[in-house]
C-alpha cells in the first residue's frame, strides 16, 4: 500500500509540474512580472463586513460547568509533540469579578492511535487572565480557566484521537483527532496550509473560514489580528474605527467576551487541525498596571520554549521540510534586541537539506503599496531585512493592510531574484473592512508623518525613495514594479509545497466559487544562482560564488 501511495505522489507531483511547465499556470521563473491592479468586483462583492452578534448560535456557551470548550490544537516546533488547549467554566464581565482557581479543575488529555483506547496521558497547565480597567464605570473581565497540554513522543503524519478535560469532576469533551505534521526532510510536506490575517468574527469571517475549510488544509497560519475585540468598549458597544467613535476614553478599551465567542465558532476547525498565531496591533489590548497582550499570551499555546525564543511574540517551528519563522512586529525588533539576536541564532541553525523552504511571517507588511499602512513597519524592514535576505528566506507572509498583494522578488525596494516573495493576506473579513486605495493613486500619496505608529516602535523611518524610479519622492506615481498583484477582496490563501523546488499558491477569494482562484502561480526556488547564508554548507557560498563568476 505504501509503495502505491508513494507511486502515485510521484504522478501527482510530475502532473503538476508539467502543468507549471506548460505555461497554463504561471511560475515565478517567469517574472519579474508586469504589475497589475484588479479592481474590486462590486457585483460579486459580499457588502460591508459586520460582526457576527452574540446572539448567533455559533458563538453562544453550549457546555455545562466544567466541560471543555474552545478546543484547539497548535503545534509544537518538531512532529513529535502538538499542544491541545481549552478552556473551562464561564468568564465574567462586570464591575466586581471574581477570578476562577485555575488548580480547581485538572488539565489532563488521553489519546492514542484508537479513537477506542485513548491509553496514552498528558498533564498540562492551566491559567486565567483578567482584562481590569483602573477607570469608573469601565466593566472589569476574567477568563474562563485556560488550560494547555503538551503531548510528546508522537509520530509524523499520523493520526491521532484524543480527549481533553478533567475526568474526576465528569468533565471530559468529546473525541476529537488531529495529524501530526511530517518528518523533516526535503521530501516531506503538509498538503495544504492555509494563510489568513486580519481575521475578525464578522460575516464576511464566517465565509472565509468555510471557504477555507473546502479546501481542506492541514494547517492554518493567522498572521495577527484575531478578534478585533478592541473595535468595542467594555459595555459590549461596538465600532468599524474605534478612534473615529470613542475619542474621548481615557485608554483603549476592549470586549474580551468576543474571544469567547471567536474561540467557540472556530472550535469545530481548530479542534482537528493546528493553528499558529502571530500577534498583530489588535492583541495589544492596554489595561491597568501596563498590561498588554493578555488574552493573545493565555489563550494560545506557542512553541517559545521549545525553538529556544522564550517569548510568545516570536517563535519558529517545522513542518516538514518547511522552517516556519514567527516574527513579532509589535515587540523589540533591532538588532541590539533579544527577538533579532534570537532570529540570527535561529536561522544560523536551520539545515537546508532537512528543510529547503524557510518562510517568515509577521504582521505589518514592509512592502505594501496601498495607502492604509503605507510604509509603517519601515522600522522593522530596516532592522531585519539584510539578515532575512543573507539567509534566503523563500516567502514572506504579512497581515495588517485589508486587502491582498503578492510582489515580485524583491530586496531593499528593488527588484533582486534572491529576494522573498512578500504576499500580504490582510483580507479575512474583519469589522474595519476592506483596503481599496493606493498610495500611488492620484493624489492618494500619505503625508509621511501620518505613516508612523507608536506601537511599532518610537522611531521614525518612513522617508523618500532614494534610488530607483521613485527617488526623492515618498510614494511612486504608478503601481511599482515590485508589485506584481494587487486587489482590495476577502479572501484567504493556501500553500501547497510540492517539493524542495516548487510551490503552489493559490489566493481565494470569497466570492468566487470554492475551487476557483483569484490568484495563483508557483513559487520556484533558485538557491544556485545565490549567495546565502546556511548551517548546512559552507559549500552554498562557494557555489554560489562560483556561480557569479
Amino acid at each position: 500500500m505504501k509503495t502505491w501511495k508513494g507511486i502515485a505522489l510521484v504522478a501527482v507531483i510530475l502532473i503538476l509540474l508539467e502543468v507549471a511547465l506548460s505555461g497554463s499556470i504561471p511560475t515565478t521563473l517567469d517574472g519579474p512580472f508586469e504589475p497589475v491592479t484588479s479592481p474590486l468586483d462590486q457585483i460579486k462583492f459580499r457588502g460591508l463586513a459586520v460582526d457576527v452578534p452574540e446572539t448567533d448560535p455559533r458563538v453562544q456557551r453550549r457546555v455545562k460547568g466544567f466541560e471543555p470548550e474552545q478546543i484547539s490544537v497548535s503545534l509544537s516546533a518538531t512532529e513529535d509533540s502538538v499542544w491541545i488547549s481549552w478552556i473551562t467554566g464561564d468568564s465574567q464581565i462586570g464591575d466586581d469579578v471574581k477570578p476562577l482557581d485555575p488548580t480547581s479543575v485538572g488539565s489532563i488529555v488521553h489519546f492514542g492511535r484508537d479513537k477506542t483506547a485513548l491509553n496514552w496521558k498528558a498533564v498540562g497547565y492551566s491559567l486565567v487572565y483578567n482584562q481590569l480597567f483602573p477607570f469608573e464605570g469601565f466593566k472589569n473581565y476574567t477568563s474562563g480557566i485556560i488550560h494547555h497540554v503538551h503531548l510528546t513522543g508522537l509520530k509524523p503524519s499520523t493520526r491521532y484521537f484524543y480527549q481533553c478535560g478533567d475526568p474526576s469532576v465528569a468533565s471530559m469533551s468529546n473525541v476529537h483527532s488531529f495529524k501530526t505534521m511530517p518528518a523533516s526532510g526535503p521530501n516531506n510536506y503538509p498538503s495544504r496550509i492555509a494563510i489568513v490575517g486580519d481575521l475578525g468574527l464578522t460575516y464576511n469571517s464566517t465565509s472565509t473560514v468555510a471557504h477555507m475549510q473546502s479546501n481542506n488544509p492541514d494547517l492554518l497560519l493567522l498572521i495577527g489580528d484575531v478578534t478585533y475585540a478592541d473595535l468595542y468598549l467594555t459595555n459590549g458597544t461596538g465600532s468599524d474605527c474605534y478612534h473615529c467613535v470613542f475619542n474621548n476614553t481615557p485608554i483603549h478599551e476592549s470586549y474580551q467576551p468576543r474571544w469567547d465567542y471567536w474561540g467557540r465558532f472556530m472550535e469545530p476547525l481548530l479542534s482537528e487541525m493546528p493553528i499558529m498565531v502571530v500577534e498583530g496591533n489588535h492583541e495589544i489590548e492596554p489595561q491597568g498596571q501596563h498590561k498588554k497582550f493578555e488574552a493573545y499570551k493565555s489563550r494560545f499555546a506557542f512553541p517559545s520554549v521549545e525553538s529556544s525564543s522564550n517569548s510568545e511574540f516570536y517563535y519558529s517551528f517545522n513542518a516538514g521540510g518547511i522552517h516556519f519563522i514567527m516574527l513579532g512586529a509589535y515587540t523589540n525588533f533591532k538588532r541590539s534586541g533579544e527577538q533579532y539576536k534570537w532570529l540570527e541564532e535561529d536561522l544560523a541553525s536551520v539545515d537546508r537539506n532537512l528543510t529547503p523552504w524557510l518562510i517568515a511571517t509577521w504582521h505589518a507588511p514592509w512592502y505594501s503599496t496601498y495607502r492604509s499602512h503605507y510604509k509603517e513597519a519601515e522600522c522593522m524592514r530596516l532592522e531585519m531585512e539584510e539578515l532575512l535576505y543573507s539567509y534566503g528566506v523563500d516567502i514572506v507572509f504579512n497581515g495588517h493592510v485589508h486587502a491582498y498583494e503578492r510582489s515580485n522578488r524583491v530586496y531593499n525596494f528593488t527588484l533582486d531574484e534572491c529576494g522573498p516573495i512578500h504576499i500580504i493576506v490582510g483580507d479575512g473579513g474583519n469589522r474595519e473592512n476592506l483596503a481599496i486605495s493606493h498610495a500611488d493613486d492620484p493624489g492618494n500619496c500619505p503625508d509621511p508623518a501620518s505613516t508612523h505608529d507608536a506601537n511599532l516602535g518610537d522611531d521614525f523611518c518612513a522617508t523618500n525613495f532614494s534610488v530607483g524610479p521613485a527617488a526623492g519622492q515618498f510614494c511612486w506615481d504608478r503601481q511599482p514594479e515590485y508589485s506584481a498583484y494587487r486587489e482590495g477582496s476577502f479572501g484567504h490563501g493556501i500553500l501547497e509545497v510540492i517539493n524542495q523546488t516548487y510551490a503552489l499558491w493559490t489566493w481565494h477569494r470569497n466570492q468566487d466559487l470554492y475551487n476557483s482562484a483569484g490568484d495563483v502561480i508557483y513559487i520556484v526556488r533558485e538557491p544556485e544562482k545565490c549567495l546565502f547564508k546556511s548551517r548546512s554548507h559552507e559549500s552554498r557560498w562557494i557555489k554560489g560564488f562560483a556561480s557569479s563568476l
